[in-house]
Parts: C-alpha cells; structure tokens; sequence
C-alpha cells in the first residue's frame, strides 16, 4: 500500500534541535531577550526566514532584520554541525530496513548549505531518492508545500507515502497534505499537538514496527 517514507531531519534523523536550541537562546541573550518555550515551539518546523521572523517579532528585536538573523544563525549552525552533529536513536536502521524495499526521501525545514552539511557528514548520502530544503518554499511547515512538492518529486500521491515528523508543525504539514503522518517526538517537542497525526511512536524503532506492519 505505501511506497514512500518521506522523513523529516531536524529534530527527527539528526540530533540538531538540541543545537538550534543552543543557538537561538544564545542569540537571544546576547541582545538581552529571552526565549520562552512558548515562542520556541512555534519557531519549529518552519522555514528559516519564518523562523527568525516569529523570533525577531516576539522578542521585539529591531536591529537585525530575520533575514540578518537567518544568515547570523547559520553560520553558527554550520560551525557546530561541523563538531556537534549526531545522528538520531534508531535513525540508521530504519534507513537500512526500508533502504531498497520503500523510496525514500527528506522534506525539511533546514537552507540547503545545513542539509547538506548533516548528509555529508553522517554519511546518509545515496539512502534518499530526492531531498528537499526550505530555499525555495513560499510557505514553510505546517503549509503542506514541501510535503505536497516531494510527492510530486517522487510521482506518487499522498496516499502511498508515509511521513515521519518529530514536531506539530511538521506532523500537520504531513497531514494535511494527505498522507499517512507517524509522529515521534523528542523531549523537545512531546508535548506538542500531535492529536491529527495517525501514530505517535515512542521512538524511530517503534515507528519502524509499525511502518513493517502496515506494509
């Protein structure tokens, strides 16, 4: 029934939340803000400049624009990719489960410069039939977009694909899109809405039992 797997990155494959996490609060102390967890769930899932732009709005910075802050905060990104990046619980074998037996392919939120950087240096290359970054989307997460142009990338529709997410942003991306939405939250996100999605998985392992017994 399903063909596709399509996976998001951040947060889900590669433990970068943790680093955006570090990173967007040290920002925000370094011009004297504070960054609620309020504010953070909302920045997660989204594009970059979307991002950036929540933030510069909430804490009512008015010295950089977000695209000031987008191209400040991936530099950081990219230099602590470079030395802190790891990649996720169980995210390696539920690519060598499904590589060769399902397409597969990445929908996130992450410029392409970080996607890449991840992909390269995890080795990940080669596992994913197409890969698409937030460079050239009109709307990030939760506006299906990326998802429905994925799909479109793959040939396929929305009813052959599985999509794996660990924020609501995303997982509702996935869903209103059309497709079959399992949820795996991290301790940063388990606490989101996650009520529209068709599994919440404890983990990247229980999400590859269920993704077994669907197929």
């Amino acid at each position: 029934m399903y063909q596709a797997l399509i996976f998001d990155l951040d947060g889900l494959l590669i433990d970068s939340e943790t680093i955006y996490r570090k990173i967007t609060y040290q920002m925000a102390e370094d011009l004297g803000k504070t960054v609620s967890d309020d504010i953070w769930a909302k920045q997660m899932g989204r594009s970059p400049l979307e991002s950036l732009t929540i933030f510069r709005k909430e804490l009512g910075i008015n010295q950089f624009t977000a695209q000031e802050l987008v191209d400040q905060r991936n530099v950081l990104m990219l230099e602590a990719f470079q030395n802190e990046l790891q990649i996720m619980p169980g995210a390696m074998e539920i690519i060598h489960a499904f590589h060769g037996k399902m397409r597969m392919a990445i929908a996130t939120g992450a410029p392409r410069e970080l996607m890449e950087e991840a992909i390269s240096r995890l080795g990940l290359s080669g596992y994913f039939e197409c890969m698409l970054p937030s460079d050239d989307l009109k709307a990030g997460k939760p506006d299906p977009e990326i998802y429905l142009s994925t799909i479109k990338a793959l040939g396929l529709s929305p009813e052959e694909c599985i999509v794996l997410e660990d924020s609501s942003n995303g997982a509702l991306a996935g869903h209103r899109a059309g497709c079959y939405v399992i949820a795996v939250p991290s301790i940063f996100t388990e606490d989101q809405d996650f009520s529209f999605a068709n599994y919440v998985a404890e983990d990247l392992f229980d999400a590859k039992v269920l993704i077994e017994e669907l197929n």
